[in-house]
């Protein structure tokens, strides 16, 4: 049976019916917001891992070039939901500022109350620098690859000094047992868990180092290249999830 709607005409709600419509509506972008800073931050556990959440995990190497470029893909598919439906430049903002939400909330009530880990341990970095950046260059250039390009090697370029200033007092060195360590180490001794971070002192001392001195410099553009491949490819994915499709039968 097919249905014309095209001769109907339609009256907003008013009264007690605009009030319950307007209820709903709230009820369920409340829901909704729940919903994306879960799935987002199940994501971001999922593929950063270990590298975001302990202080000792926080390296030189492989930090700064995994969280960016898996922290740019929901923002990535956001941003073109935002921006080419509503014109609304704040895609990465809002997904970036929904993780923290959802990563403080994790660490200070599963981590700190419950199993008794020291805050300052388990403390989330964070990309709200980069985030801004990617948001101001969408909407002066309103072009994918201009955005692909200088936002997202931006949004990785800005991560490590970003969050300096936070992590910046855990690689003092102390001594320890006759060694020189890191107050990140330090924590790390102290707190056993099951995945400890010695390999990475390993890996780091091994790999990059062919190139120079320190490999924080090559491991961020490394993820500002990559990042601009990643956010491509979530812009098309969130095309791919936000095309709108109608019925001509009912």
């Amino acid at each position: 049976m097919s249905a014309n709607i095209s001769n109907r005409s339609f009256r907003p709600y008013t009264g007690e019916k605009a009030r319950i419509t307007r209820a709903y509506d709230y009820l369920i972008l409340v829901l909704a917001l729940f919903l994306f800073i879960g799935s987002f931050h199940l994501h971001f556990a999922l593929t950063v891992g270990d590298w975001d959440f302990w202080v000792d995990w926080k390296d030189r190497q492989w930090w700064p070039l995994v969280t960016p470029l898996m922290g740019i893909t929901f923002p990535a598919a956001v941003q073109y939901v935002l921006w080419n439906k509503f014109r609304l430049p704040m895609g990465a903002t809002l997904c970036v500022a929904a993780l923290l939400i959802g990563t403080w909330i994790t660490r200070v009530f599963a981590y700190h109350y419950w199993n008794f880990f020291p805050i300052n341990m388990v403390l989330p970095a964070t990309m709200l620098p980069g985030a801004l950046v990617l948001d101001f260059i969408l909407m002066l250039s309103n072009s994918l690859t201009i955005t692909a390009i200088f936002g997202g090697a931006a949004f990785a370029l800005l991560f490590y000094p970003s969050n300096w200033p936070i992590f910046g007092m855990f690689h003092v060195p102390v001594e320890q047992g006759n060694g020189q360590v890191t107050v990140a180490d330090l924590f790390g001794f102290q707190y056993i868990r099951t995945g400890m971070p010695e390999y990475l002192r390993i890996i780091e001392r091994g790999t990059l180092r062919t190139y120079g001195q320190y490999a924080t410099p090559l491991s961020a553009f490394c993820s500002a290249l990559l990042c601009t491949l990643m956010y491509t490819l979530w812009w098309y994915i969130g095309k791919w999830f936000s095309t709108t499709r109608y019925l001509n039968r009912i």
